[in-house]
């Protein structure tokens, strides 16, 4: 692990270190809770990273506790290279959205059933939203926090308004399409 740069995850759980010792438990609920909306973290992915920031003396074990937890806890190595991965560029984002996959290839579908994977699609956004509004209600003052959270809601406003956008040339009739596009 420090013989190469920490990747997003094993960075992101040393970041959760930084709050207190966690068991491994502990940190696949905090990722599901804190960055599950815009991170993809596995329960595998996490007690994977676990063991080798271990063995690469990023953080230490503790005594194990009820049902065999162990407490993790960072150590200097482990605050060094979250420093320098907190430093670095983020780099480029990639979006990957299931929806526009199948959008993609609309043509090839029944516009009833297009425009029904639409409307569930557009109903998760709107629930979303409204999840996202209701906790920046509760304004728990971190502005890092509600920095990130200010995306969810820009993002999701921004997905309702393209849902708004390209409803009727999605699952209306397409003058450009054969029969035969069109099951």
């Amino acid at each position: 692990m420090a013989a190469r740069p920490l990747n997003a995850t094993a960075a992101s759980l040393l970041g959760f270190l930084h709050e207190g010792p966690k068991t491994g438990w502990d940190l696949v609920a905090t990722a599901q809770d804190r960055i599950g909306k815009f991170w993809s973290v596995t329960t595998s992915q996490v007690y994977r990273e676990l063991a080798a920031m271990e063995a690469a003396g990023l953080i230490e074990a503790g005594e194990k506790g009820p049902r065999d937890r162990k407490p993790y806890t960072l150590t200097d190595g482990g605050r060094r290279a979250f420093a320098d991965w907190i430093a670095r560029e983020p780099g480029p984002e990639n979006i990957r959205f299931p929806l526009l996959l199948s959008v993609t290839f609309g043509g090839h579908l029944p516009p009833d059933r297009l425009a029904e994977m639409l409307a569930t699609h557009r109903a998760a956004h709107e629930r979303q939203l409204a999840e996202y509004e209701q906790v920046a209600a509760l304004d728990g003052g971190d502005p890092y926090f509600a920095a990130t959270l200010d995306f969810g809601v820009f993002y999701e406003r921004a997905v309702l308004d393209w849902f708004d956008h390209v409803g009727d040339r999605l699952t209306g009739p397409d003058p450009q399409d054969g029969p035969a596009d069109r099951r």
